[in-house]
């Protein structure tokens, strides 16, 4: 199958100057281009061993099939982003750790931008289908920041857009991370113009119960 051509005019030219933002969690647990060459290699030995990396790429092609626009948000090395690109989307990738984000601009078909989640501007592109933020980004976020980078999501959606969030919750975090009551992730969509659609334990869509000790919610702007 022949690969859709680019819309034109889709990307700005040059990438917007960068807005630094409070330092994060993950910021303060690992950091250096050892750190990340690290955190790629347990990935790809994880892949080695055969184990499925690209549930989240499957859950959002089949929430927006390609080619949809897709802001993979805290992207680190690219693992996600690569494959959404693979399976035909256009995506940009962000994430505020220079030393993952130049392992991801290994990849040459995939757009990778160093950037504050909680500052983001990418107005002018256009807006996206999909934001993504998977990987526990938001329990590494800045303390106190989620309630402004779900505002910053919401405002890089198309009307009708679908911001996906998955995350562990209390008890099932790694080191560093801060857990995120679900109420309150759900008020601050609200807050941030997003309609709750559907949450599941898995990205491959198993029920979400009291017991899950991960989260997979899915919400909507509103207007489309």
């Amino acid at each position: 199958m022949d690969t859709p051509e680019r819309p034109s005019g889709m990307w700005s030219p040059s990438n917007p100057a960068p807005r630094p933002g409070p330092t994060t969690r993950w910021a303060g647990h690992q950091r250096g281009p050892a750190a990340a060459r690290a955190y790629r290699q347990r990935f790809l030995d994880l892949a080695a061993a055969g184990q499925d990396m690209h549930g989240e790429a499957r859950f959002v092609t089949e929430l927006a099939p390609p080619p949809s626009r897709v802001l993979d948000a805290g992207c680190g090395y690219g693992r996600v982003a690569g494959e959404l690109t693979r399976l035909g989307h256009y995506v940009v990738g962000v994430d505020a750790d220079p030393d993952l984000v130049a392992l991801a601009r290994e990849d040459r078909d995939t757009r990778f931008l160093v950037a504050d989640l909680s500052t983001l501007d990418l107005r002018a592109e256009q807006e996206f289908h999909v934001v993504l933020l998977a990987g526990n980004v938001v329990p590494f976020l800045a303390d106190g920041t989620l309630p402004a980078v779900l505002e910053r999501m919401a405002a890089h959606l198309t009307p009708g857009g679908y911001l996906v969030a998955g995350f562990g919750l209390a008890g099932a975090l790694p080191e560093g991370a801060a857990p995120v009551a679900l109420p309150d992730y759900d008020r601050w969509a609200r807050a941030a113009g997003l309609s709750y659609i559907g949450r599941w334990s898995t990205w491959d869509r198993q029920r979400f119960t009291p017991e899950s000790t991960y989260a997979l919610s899915v919400h909507r702007r509103l207007g489309g």
